[in-house]
């Protein structure tokens, strides 16, 4: 079974590259298919002193229903912030338990 995403944008109507990028680093998190039910992407669009830039953070649920917040990950390329949000999943979920895999 696989883990489910929600992907939330605010700010902006999204893009079919991000959800790409999102698909792609979701794979990284299979290995840890059972400590994780779902997650869920937000991809926020922001104006800062040089332009636009993208705050990501990424949820995590749990079987258990626990919501495992990580911090949020900005770059003024939306994908490199997704990348670095699934960064910081893959490390959590190491530390928390290893892989199934």
């Amino acid at each position: 079974m696989g883990i489910g995403m929600q992907i939330a944008y605010v700010g902006f109507p999204g893009a079919a590259r991000i959800e790409a990028e999102a698909g792609v680093q979701l794979l990284r998190l299979m290995r840890f298919a059972q400590q994780v039910s779902a997650c869920r992407l937000t991809v926020e669009a922001l104006e800062g002193a040089n332009g636009t830039y993208y705050d990501v953070w990424l949820d995590i649920v749990t079987p258990e229903q626990e919501r495992v917040a990580l911090p949020h990950c900005s770059d003024t390329e939306p994908e490199a912030a997704v990348r670095a949000a699934f960064d910081h999943a893959e490390r959590e979920l190491g530390q928390r338990g290893g892989s199934d895999g």
